[in-house]
């Protein structure tokens, strides 16, 4: 069977966010996003409550946040997990 290959598409905030990141941590951080145009429901992510095509994965502290609609993967936060953790207190 042929496996389908995802459009990604980096939303705004999500390309700002990403910028800030140092250059090794940024190259690291897209070639996890390119992984995901042919695995968008890698091992370990989690489907947020609420929203039908809202996902959530880790990496390492990071968490990337990105809706799936059609063939189209929409990448819409990039956020250092380590300091949402401490708002949430989770």
């Amino acid at each position: 069977m042929h496996q389908a290959i995802f459009t990604i598409f980096v939303a705004p905030p999500a390309e700002q966010q990403l910028r800030t990141f140092a250059k090794p941590l940024r190259k690291f951080l897209v070639k996890r996003l390119h992984a995901l145009r042919t695995s968008p429901h890698p091992p370990g992510v989690t489907k947020l409550a609420g929203v039908d095509h809202l996902f959530r994965i880790r990496e390492g502290v990071y968490r990337i946040v990105y809706a799936i609609r059609e063939k189209d993967l929409i990448v819409l936060a990039i956020k250092n997990g380590a300091h949402m953790d401490r708002r949430t207190g989770s």
